[in-house]
């Protein structure tokens, strides 16, 4: 979660401009969406030995993700949700040779000129039903894996300051401060690609981990009976 999408716990930041209340504020944005859906559902990951799919790579939310955080910050202010999504999925598809920039430049002057000439093609029952069944059981990151937690509850704990890469799931404003283990969750979890330098890519334990609103905003909380709480793997977390 680099800056521009963890925007909790920042000042200055000024009003936000007109939310979005609809899902979907397009049509075309409907479509975008089935394609990742489809995307992950297909994913080489899964077992999909009786798939007639010619989709050959692995893509999770985690890629999508890293798509859009890879983004020039002020890019990704300037566009709407679902034209980072319409990017980002685009940009892999010609990065992994499913089409060429200058073939998918074509497909878009001849759609601007007349949508009705663009036709989708192929399709199989089976790739459906494989969607469908994605959708009804998921791709869970639990690990069948025997690793001892580093901390247990009550432990103060400090988050680290990694630098990031092109995809995080450390909250900016969480980085340098000090916080207390509050649940250590049963089992071990992998995230579902490799975020390099930032460490993630190996099953390992996450915890809930609590902060006193004074150590994340300083002068700038408010008293109360309150808390912060966010759930952190552990390569992000060291013994305060």
């Amino acid at each position: 979660m680099k800056l521009q999408h963890a925007l909790g716990g920042l000042e200055g930041l000024g009003p936000i401009q007109g939310p979005e209340t609809k899902v979907f504020v397009q049509p075309w944005e409907k479509t975008i969406f089935a394609i990742h859906v489809a995307m992950m559902g297909l994913s080489k990951h899964l077992d999909l030995k009786d798939v007639p799919t010619a989709f050959d790579d692995e893509w999770t939310w985690a890629d999508l993700r890293k798509g859009a955080e890879a983004m020039n910050p002020f890019d990704y202010f300037r566009y709407r949700y679902y034209e980072k999504w319409l990017g980002g999925i685009s940009g892999f598809f010609v990065q992994q040779g499913y089409i060429t920039a200058e073939e998918l430049e074509e497909k878009t002057r001849q759609y601007l000129a007349d949508p009705a000439s663009i036709k989708t093609e192929g399709g199989d029952p089976k790739i459906d039903e494989q969607v469908l069944h994605y959708l009804e059981t998921g791709d869970s990151p639990l690990r069948d894996a025997a690793i001892t937690p580093a901390f247990a509850v009550g432990d103060k704990v400090v988050v680290r300051d990694i630098p990031p890469t092109d995809h995080t799931r450390l909250p900016g404003h969480l980085r340098g401060k000090t916080g207390v283990i509050d649940v250590v969750y049963d089992g071990v979890y992998q995230y579902f690609c490799s975020t390099g330098p930032d460490g993630l890519g190996e099953p390992m334990p996450i915890y809930s981990v609590k902060f006193e609103p004074s150590e994340l905003w300083e002068e700038l909380h408010e008293d109360g009976n309150t808390a912060f709480f966010a759930d952190l793997f552990e390569v992000y977390l060291e013994a305060a």
